[in-house]
């Protein structure tokens, strides 16, 4: 059990963690790299999914603030031969006083004043706990109330980080985080079975450590609250350091604290002699404005995390946010590298990793994304999504280009079949009628057609990696328009079926759609040029037709 004194984030060990050999333990950050040569550390032991990927934030934002990487060969140094374990506990005590969760003076993440209000169930730090708007219409279908009394303090730490950093809207003065609510989070996993420092090291940005003066601006815990009515915004570089990006603290929350003997945390099983039975909050807190467009130390951007987007040229810049059913291969471009538009860009981890750090570190593994983040509906977390997927590319700078940009065009022909091939599939169920696309099930046809190509997406961009030449690259193309269209015509013929009894309207509109969708994925008509196009294929040539006539 803890001792019965305040916990402080840096120096206490607080952190369950798995090592490769299986064994769990319970670490303070520095020890992340303990027996990285024998037995590493290789995963967060949370309960939970959010607080296993918000703990890869709190971590990489922490060594970005300590002792982040100046450039690329203060880097590969460190890739090359972790830092030791004294090493980092030296530079994390540089900050340790802004890492007390209880205790007198400022606490982590919380307001700086001890705030007077009603108490919260302790359970609402969980995003996707029940709202109280939830429980007056008796609505917790599928997340009960009441699961969650009591936090022990690690738990209820990483549950604050969590919210922060991830913040939704919650009603009046209820601001969202820095980016948004319910950001998009990308990692690079650059080494298949790898330690969890490999994973927080590669994502880690250049910049330098946070200077002693620049500690308020920082952590805004450790100095008043700018207030988010009729107050200023919090922006970067004006009110507030850039460093401030790993640290947002847009809610106004002072956690209540409970010595109880033999205490034991509702969420981890684990014991405390200090639990979080309830927390208080006001409206109002730090406004954040316009982060997600500012520059972050060599070439980044804020939040380096996070993908963004904007809706065209001139407008500002937004946080890319996860969608119903996870991140996948039609999210490419935008995700993974930037859209042929420019309006769409990935994180600069991603950025980093593909363009510098990979080619650096000479590895051989296959490097795969991790997606990750809530999938919010306003206040509403409709759930937790997270996937992952391969992160191909290549030792030569010029190559890699190129299989970007055949990425690009796989990608933009796919959602070309796939938009067809769901009109095709109206038009034969339904005709002219005016029907929901997601009240007929219609949409569920797109999604079996990615998932049936998403497998031979990757095989083409390994194809492409691996050979070169003008001719591989169409062969490869082609390849990929086949897999398309039989892929689009295995979905249409298992949706549109005919029967004995079918009416004769039915089967002759079937008939139509079908051939319509057969024309496109031949390369014919209007929707089929246009697929060629975007591959740059060359057009089917048409054959001659015989005519016949009397020679005069």
């Amino acid at each position: 059990m803890m001792e019965d004194r305040a916990l402080n984030l840096i120096s206490d060990p607080w952190l369950p963690v798995r090592r490769r050999s299986g064994a769990c333990d319970v670490i303070r950050p520095a020890q992340i790299v303990d027996g990285v040569a024998d037995d590493p550390v290789v995963e967060f032991a949370w309960p939970r999914a959010d607080l296993r990927v918000a703990a890869y934030e709190f971590l990489i934002g922490l060594v970005a603030t300590a002792c982040p990487p100046t450039d690329r060969r203060s880097w590969l140094g460190v890739w090359r031969r972790a830092p030791s374990v004294a090493t980092l506990d030296d530079a994390f005590a540089r900050i340790a006083d802004a890492f007390w969760l209880d205790g007198p003076g400022p606490r982590f993440l919380q307001d700086h004043e001890d705030l007077s209000s009603g108490s919260e169930p302790v359970e609402r730090l969980l995003i996707d706990a029940p709202g109280e708007s939830t429980i007056k219409r008796n609505a917790d279908l599928f997340v009960h109330r009441g699961q969650v009394g009591r936090l022990g303090r690690p738990a209820a730490a990483m549950a604050l980080f969590t919210l922060q950093s991830w913040a939704p809207s919650g009603g009046a003065g209820n601001l969202t985080g820095l980016r948004g609510g319910g950001p998009l989070t990308t990692l690079v996993l650059p080494i298949e079975g790898g330690s969890l420092w490999n994973v927080i090291w590669a994502n880690v940005p250049y910049g330098a450590p946070v200077k002693e003066e620049a500690m308020g601006t920082t952590f805004p815990w450790m100095a008043p609250t700018i207030a988010g009515k009729g107050g200023r915004d919090v922006c970067a570089d004006v009110n507030a350091s850039l460093l401030q990006c790993w640290w947002g603290m847009p809610r106004r929350i002072r956690l209540d604290f409970e010595n109880i003997a033999d205490g034991i945390c509702d969420l981890t099983g684990s014991p405390d002699a200090v639990m979080v039975t309830g927390w208080r909050q006001r409206p109002y807190g730090p406004k954040y404005a316009g982060w997600i467009g500012m520059p972050y130390g060599a070439g980044g951007t804020v939040h380096p995390l996070t993908p963004r987007y904007r809706q065209k040229e001139g407008t500002d810049w937004l946080a890319v946010h996860p969608q119903p059913g996870g991140i996948g291969y039609r999210h490419w471009a935008g995700v993974v590298v930037e859209s042929a538009d420019a309006n769409r860009l990935p994180a600069s981890c991603v950025v980093a990793w593909r363009n510098e750090r990979g080619r650096d570190a000479g590895l051989s593994e296959n490097p795969r994304l991790l997606t990750a983040g809530f999938d919010m509906d306003n206040m509403k977390a409709r759930s937790f999504v997270e996937s992952e997927m391969p992160l191909p590319g290549t030792s030569d700078a010029d190559r890699q280009e190129m299989l970007d940009e055949l990425a690009r065009q796989c990608v933009t022909a796919a959602k070309q079949v796939a938009d067809i091939l769901r009109s095709c599939v109206r038009d034969a169920l339904f005709g002219k009628e005016k029907v929901s696309v997601d009240a007929t099930g219609i949409s569920n046809v797109q999604e079996r057609f990615w998932m049936d190509t998403e497998g031979s997406f990757f095989a083409v961009l390994h194809g492409a990696g691996t050979s070169t030449g003008d001719d591989a690259d169409l062969a490869l193309k082609k390849s990929w328009l086949r897999t398309l269209g039989q892929a689009a015509m295995k979905e249409f013929d298992a949706t549109v079926t005919l029967e004995p009894d079918t009416a004769e309207t039915e089967a002759r509109r079937s008939a139509l759609a079908r051939r319509r969708l057969g024309a496109a994925i031949s390369g014919m008509g209007k929707e089929g040029a246009k697929i060629m196009e975007i591959l740059d294929i060359p057009l089917p040539v048409k054959k001659k037709q015989k005519t016949t006539g009397a020679a005069s």
